[in-house]
């Protein structure tokens, strides 16, 4: 899919009622730190999530002193999609061409949003919670049943927890449930994270020639593969009741991404790593539209930021590759040299004050 047009009215710094016109494939925003054009992508991500990648307080995305914000757009189907937050009272109104939808699952389904910014970096250095997160976000694209599984895992987990903490009798029981729909999960994970790094090797050929045979994926389901869960839970009984909560299981769930046996972190650099962070986000991206046949819109803040002129010229090989909507932002109009096509077809945007203004047509 693609945004033909976006609204926002009192998000972030952006100026109010703004609406922009957007190219279906190839769109550059510039300006200054603090101009406001990582808001703009920021709203784009909020329609997709439901969520900032900025801000974990929607608080945060207001304008000055209004009480909500309003994010809308028109996709290339004329479809309208909206969405509505008030601060005070904490109501999310999702509105799907002028239909309340109540559940923040029918938006993001519909409108698939894969972003890349200067904090993606902690998918390397960051803890497994931020390996999670990014697989996660792909696999409930990909694989339509995993949300439900996923949501009836997360209740048998709080409940078996809360079994430890309590030193419940009930103990065995939860315990069984918890194994059976572990399983469920960690099959769904590796079934989709062989799959991604399948398509991973397409988009490092393109992006990293020279390491892409040299690059492997390691997945932990969160507990021994060689032993049942249920049997490692034992050996960790006396331990789980102390600490009061489960020890194993797909909440421990980790990928490990190694180039010549050493982590990506250790062995890349910087630049280098920003390529492996783009290819594989052009991966997941290619998979999703696989089997949503939904093409997603992919976002990328900061694109001057450890990229040089050669690593930017393939970078547009590979986004030309994509076929999907691209927004992009930078600091100054230079650093998107190699990147912005000769013949014209894309759109580019001067941001400064949080008002967006067109500089091509």
């Amino acid at each position: 899919m693609s945004i033909v047009k976006l609204f926002t009215d009192n998000f972030r710094n952006l100026e109010q009622d703004t609406a922009i016109k957007l190219h279906p494939k190839l769109n550059f925003v510039i300006g200054k730190n603090g101009s406001g054009k990582s808001s703009f992508l920021e709203a784009i991500f909020y329609l997709g999530h439901g969520k900032s990648f900025r801000s974990p307080n929607a608080a945060n995305l207001v304008n000055y002193d209004k009480s909500d914000f309003v994010v809308s757009a028109i996709d290339d189907n004329e479809q309208k999609i909206g969405i509505k937050k008030d601060i005070k009272t904490d109501e999310l109104i999702i509105k799907i061409d002028q239909e309340k939808k109540y559940r923040l699952a029918d938006l993001v389904k519909g409108i698939p949003v894969q972003i890349v910014t200067p904090e993606s970096f902690k998918l390397f250095f960051g803890g497994p919670k931020e390996r999670r997160r990014f697989f996660d976000l792909g696999l409930f694209h990909v694989e339509h049943t995993f949300s439900e599984s996923w949501k009836t895992f997360s209740r048998l987990l709080r409940q078996r927890n809360a079994c430890l903490k309590n030193r419940s009798n009930d103990i065995e029981y939860w315990t069984g449930l918890f194994c059976e729909s572990s399983v469920v999960i960690a099959d769904s994970r590796e079934r989709y994270i062989q799959q991604l790094t399948d398509e991973l090797k397409n988009w490092l050929t393109l992006l990293l020639p020279n390491i892409a045979s040299e690059v492997t994926v390691q997945y932990f389901r969160g507990w021994n593969s060689k032993k049942a869960l249920h049997d490692i839970l034992l050996e960790y009984k006396e331990r789980e009741i102390i600490k009061g909560y489960s020890q194993a299981g797909p909440q421990k769930f980790d990928v490990r991404i190694l180039h010549r046996g050493l982590p990506i972190e250790n062995s890349l650099s910087r630049g280098q790593q920003k390529l492996f962070l783009l290819a594989l986000t052009l991966a997941q991206s290619k998979l999703i539209e696989k089997v949503k046949q939904v093409k997603p819109i992919l976002l990328i803040d900061d694109v001057g930021a450890e990229l040089d002129a050669h690593s930017r010229g393939r970078l547009a090989e590979a986004l030309n590759s994509l076929e999907s909507q691209v927004i992009i932002s930078a600091i100054e109009k230079n650093v998107l040299d190699n990147l912005i096509p000769t013949d014209n077809n894309f759109k580019m945007f001067h941001v400064e004050h949080g008002k967006l203004s067109a500089m091509s047509e």
